[in-house]
């Protein structure tokens, strides 16, 4: 008797991160510099709110380095429970929900402010078979995130990038020693949480990885 395809070798799975990626690669580039433009002159920042708008159609993906790395990271320590920040159209979530349906074990709940994205997302995983390993909640992640069945074994930070830290202050009570956490986006990360995962102190040993465009790979220590 033949296997069922697990893992990334998954033609559901394949199929799905395929298809995002061209997305990404077709629209999110004049997608961001329509949302650049729009906020050049706005006094401000624009708001995570205004930036979910702004970058609605944009897919954002996680690099396939990353995703891959979460696979190995999440096969490898056998989490009960991941935790996403910024699900977008779900390519991450999926790297991690196969790994947890070939472990035969845990969960990974998401986060994403737009209801359009998430619902993209949630499409996305069913097709890829994976839908039943996974939670997206809709909305403030400091909110939404708030309130966990259980502690922390994988956390992975790929939302608006300013927002890091807030959420990361949310999340820590949640997290035990041993937790991980990968912080995507590094030369975009603000130096307050790097400042915050890298200080003697914090109860945090970090350091960078060269995956993708940057990645911060932080371990709890206490």
């Amino acid at each position: 008797m033949t296997a069922a395809p697990a893992g990334l070798d998954d033609p559901r799975v394949t199929a799905v991160l395929t298809e995002i990626a061209r997305t990404a690669e077709k629209s999110d580039r004049a997608v961001m510099e329509r949302a650049y433009a729009t906020t050049a002159d706005w006094p401000q920042p624009p708001t995570a709110q205004e930036a979910a708008e702004l970058c609605a159609q944009a897919a954002l993906p996680v690099h396939p380095q990353v995703g891959t790395f979460l696979y190995q990271l999440v096969r490898g320590m056998r989490p009960s429970l991941v935790v996403e920040f910024g699900t977008s159209f779900g390519a991450s979530t999926i790297y991690a929900a196969a790994a947890l349906r070939d472990n035969g074990h845990g969960r990974i709940i998401g986060s994403e402010l737009h209801p359009g994205k998430a619902g993209r997302a949630h499409e996305h995983l069913e097709r890829a078979g994976l839908d039943a390993w996974t939670e997206i909640r809709i909305g403030d992640a400091r909110e939404q995130l708030a309130d966990l069945p259980g502690s922390i074994d994988l956390l992975l930070l790929d939302g608006w990038k300013e927002l890091y830290l807030p959420v990361l202050k949310v999340l820590e009570p949640a997290l035990r020693a041993g937790t991980m956490i990968v912080s995507d986006n590094l030369p975009m990360l603000p130096a307050e949480f790097t400042d915050h995962v890298r200080a003697a102190g914090n109860g945090y040993l970090s350091q960078q990885l060269p995956l993708g465009d940057g990645v911060e790979l932080s371990l709890r220590l206490q």
